[in-house]
Parts: structure tokens; C-alpha cells; sequence
């Protein structure tokens, strides 16, 4: 599949991160940690590359620089408080060359009790951040991101990325299986109905909590690039990516399609009422993204045409730009000929 393109974000959108206290002025940005002298390959403890480079900066760029992402992690996750910077330190950055935004990464440790916790600069994005801002509004977790002009900052999403998690943890109880099981399908409706594409294995985490006899899951998606942005129907459903057969076959040997349809069902009912619940926020969002140029004329078209083939509706013909699609879709995920995503 070729790259995406990056889509600016353009003054409706910045206009409503302003609102919502998303836009920040930033102490540097993208460009400044662009500026490293050298690269390491970062080995894992498997001895492994991970296909990131710790990166080093020349002794007159280093203060700024480091000064700058200890104060942007207090922004993030303080809320601009400074007081605790005494205390922080940046441990490591690292690079990655394979990602769309190029990200870096920084690794921040509390010297009080050698605690750390990561956070992330990228590229700014229009589809990424529509992207981290439905995960806000109709997912079932938060997500902390703040941008400033080319920019983003996003926190680090915790859990177990998928493929790892399908190397070695699926081997479990029955119980936790089914678990797991019906917390895919769940993850896979809230994908469709919100078209957030590219799900493969590596682009989410799970999250594992123990709970009474068992434990609980929950799929979290990393990776916002692919909002609204491909023509494809079945690019918006995780179920179809081979990456995600361990966990689908598991499904077939778990839960029959009754207990399928009931999971859509829970799963349609909550992001109706975090609609409900959020209606101004969702309501704004949806008027900017609708007015947006963020994907292609064609691609527009072709997933006009195979949502209206899947839905057996014609609604999506009225549709001019991707907002519009999701508008549509949204609309029709909340009513009760809305067909599944699992034929």
C-alpha cells in the first residue's frame, strides 16, 4: 500500500483543539529533535532490533532540547505544572524511520523512585488527530495529545502489542479466551462503525487487568494515521488482516454468532451514548471533519459505493467528503438496521 500522505491541519480544526485545550504553545518542536548528531540501533532484551534508533545530540543542542521535552511532559501529563521538573529526567530518545509521522520517542524517569513512562513527538496530522480525538469521544478510554502548529505530542498508550500478545499469551484458560475473544469483536465494531482503519496486530496494544477467576481485556488502538483516509470498506475492519488470525480463529472456537451479534450490540449501544453523552463536543467535531479535505476524490467514492453495497442503502451516495461518510455512518451505526461487521 503506498504511504500516506501527510493532510494539514487546517483553522477549523486548529479553532476547535483551541476550544478544547488540545493546542498548546510547545517550549520546541518537531524540527528541533530532528537535529541529532547520531543514532544507535536499540536492541531488545531478546537481543533483537526493534527497528528504532536511540538518538544522541551535540553538547551545545542537548540542554535546550532535553530542558524542552521535560517541560512538554509536564504540559501533557501536569498540566503546564513545573514544580515536579526537579525531579525529571530525560533517560533516552529514540527514533523511528518505518512510522508515517517519523515519531520519536522519550523516555522521562522519575530520579525520586526510578519510575518511568514515555510520550511521543510527531508529525501533525489532520487524520491522526481526528483520529485520537473520536478514541476520546467514543471509545471507552481517554487519550491525552496536545499540538502546536507541525507538532503533536501524544502519551504512550500501555498494554502488550497485539502480535506480541498472539506469540504468547493467547495460551490461556478457556474462560480468558472467550474474554479475549469477545473483546476483539468489540474492538473490531467500534473500528467500523467509527472508520478507523488499519488495525493489523501491531498497530494496537491490550491492556490485561486480573479481575475475580480470571482476567479482564481490553483493545486499544496505538496508531490514528488511517481515519477516514482509505476507500476500501474492509480496511476499516480489523477482522479481515491476517495479522488477526490467531485471535479470529480463536473467536470461531469460542463464541458462535448469537453471542457475536449481542457483543455489536453492546458495543453500538455504548458509543451511542457517548454520543449522547458528549453530543456539543461530538456534534462540533463532526460539523469540521465533515467540511475537511483529508482523503482523496476517488477513495471518497469507492467506500461510498461498498458502504452502500454493505449496508444495502443508497445514503452514502449523497456523501461529498469523508466526514460526510462518517457522519453517515455513525448515524446509521445508531439505528437498528445497522448490519454487522461479522457477516
Amino acid at each position: 500500500m503506498k504511504k500516506k500522505p501527510i493532510i494539514p491541519v487546517r483553522e477549523p480544526l486548529r479553532n476547535y483543539l483551541r476550544q478544547h485545550r488540545r493546542e498548546v504553545k510547545l517550549p520546541l518542536q518537531y524540527e528541533d529533535l530532528d537535529r541529532f548528531s547520531q543514532t544507535a540501533a536499540l536492541i531488545n532484551h531478546e537481543g533483537e532490533d526493534t527497528l528504532w534508533q536511540t538518538i544522541y545530540y551535540e553538547e551545545h543542542e542537548r540542554d535546550f532540547i532535553l530542558n524542552g521535552l521535560r517541560k512538554i511532559y509536564a504540559l501533557l501529563r501536569m498540566d503546564g505544572d513545573m514544580t515536579a521538573l526537579e525531579h525529571l529526567e530525560v533517560a533516552r530518545v529514540d527514533y523511528c524511520l518505518f512510522g508515517n509521522t517519523r515519531p520519536f520517542r522519550v523516555r522521562i524517569i522519575n530520579r525520586l523512585n526510578d519510575n518511568y513512562d514515555h510520550f511521543y513527538v510527531k508529525k501533525s496530522d489532520a487524520n491522526r488527530v481526528y483520529g485520537l480525538e473520536l478514541e476520546e469521544l467514543l471509545s471507552p478510554e481517554s487519550v491525552r495529545y496536545l499540538i502546536d502548529g507541525p507538532t503533536l505530542i501524544e502519551e504512550h498508550i500501555a498494554g502488550i502489542p497485539g502480535d506480541d500478545f498472539f506469540k504468547d499469551k493467547l495460551d490461556d484458560i478457556t474462560f480468558n479466551q472467550i474474554r479475549m475473544a469477545k473483546e476483539f469483536v468489540k474492538f473490531n465494531e467500534r473500528c467500523f462503525v467509527r472508520l478507523l482503519g488499519d488495525m493489523r496486530a501491531y498497530n494496537y496494544v491490550i491492556d490485561i487487568t486480573p479481575d475475580i477467576e480470571g482476567s479482564q481485556f481490553r483493545f486499544r488502538a496505538i496508531d490514528f494515521d488511517q481515519q477516514c483516509y482509505e476507500g476500501k470498506k474492509n480496511f476499516y475492519l480489523p477482522q479481515f488482516f491476517k495479522e488477526n488470525n490467531p485471535i479470529i480463529l480463536m473467536g470461531i472456537e469460542h463464541i458462535g454468532p448469537q453471542a457475536v451479534r449481542q457483543y455489536q450490540l453492546e458495543e453500538r449501544a455504548m458509543i451511542g451514548a457517548r454520543i449522547k453523552a458528549g453530543n456539543r463536543r461530538v456534534r462540533d467535531l463532526l460539523k469540521v471533519i465533515t467540511e475537511d479535505e483529508i482523503s482523496e476524490p476517488e477513495k471518497i467514492r469507492q467506500l461510498r459505493r461498498e458502504l452502500n453495497d454493505h449496508h444495502q442503502t443508497s445514503r452514502f451516495a449523497r456523501c461529498n467528503t469523508m466526514g460526510d461518510v462518517l457522519q453517515a455512518h455513525l448515524r446509521l451505526a445508531l439505528e437498528k438496521d445497522f448490519r454487522q461487521s461479522f457477516g
